[in-house]
């Protein structure tokens, strides 16, 4: 679906949460940030910064959790990383050593970007997470916080797709 310039700029200014009930009902494209030339006047948001922190992210999870380049892609996570998974722990090297092991025991690990969203200084991500191919996997949205060009901080929020499902709506 195309979007008119002026609805992308009403989207930035909605909440996290509008903009994915609108995606949700067909209304709007969440997934296709306003041009970078622009800004909100209306908030004050930076839509440049926020689409350069968007594709930052986007590119840095195809790599990781698509490709496997985990030392690779890392180039772009803090040093200091804090995850509030409490799965997987803080700092960018255990947190790299972590998934490169997961990725060693499961190499069609893939997780599709179904759509993207910013905040500020947040990126949001609606995901389709599957570990071998046929199976029903997990919607996760991930948040991510980037500062100066590092993805710094991390929550997620993981539900399985279940076979079924007491409404005809998918999880994506």
């Amino acid at each position: 679906m195309k979007t008119s310039k002026s609805i992308r700029i009403a989207l930035a200014s909605l909440s996290l949460p509008t903009v994915l009930v609108l995606a949700a009902c067909g209304a709007a494209e969440p997934a296709a940030a306003p041009a970078a030339a622009e800004q909100s006047s209306s908030t004050g948001r930076d839509l440049a910064a926020e689409e350069a922190n968007r594709e930052l992210v986007v590119e840095f999870y195809d790599r990781f959790f698509n490709e496997h380049e985990t030392e690779e892609a890392a180039e772009v996570v803090a040093d200091d990383y804090i995850q509030h998974n409490p799965g997987v722990p803080d700092g960018k090297e255990p947190f790299v050593s972590y998934f490169t092991g997961f990725f060693a025991e499961n190499p069609e690990s893939r997780a599709e970007i179904v759509r993207s969203a910013t905040d500020g200084d947040l990126v949001y991500l609606h995901v389709r997470s599957t570990d071998r191919p046929g199976e029903l996997g997990s919607a996760v949205v991930d948040v991510f916080r980037v500062d100066d060009g590092l993805i710094v901080e991390h929550w997620d929020v993981i539900q399985e797709v279940p076979a079924e499902s007491a409404n005809d709506n998918t999880m994506f």
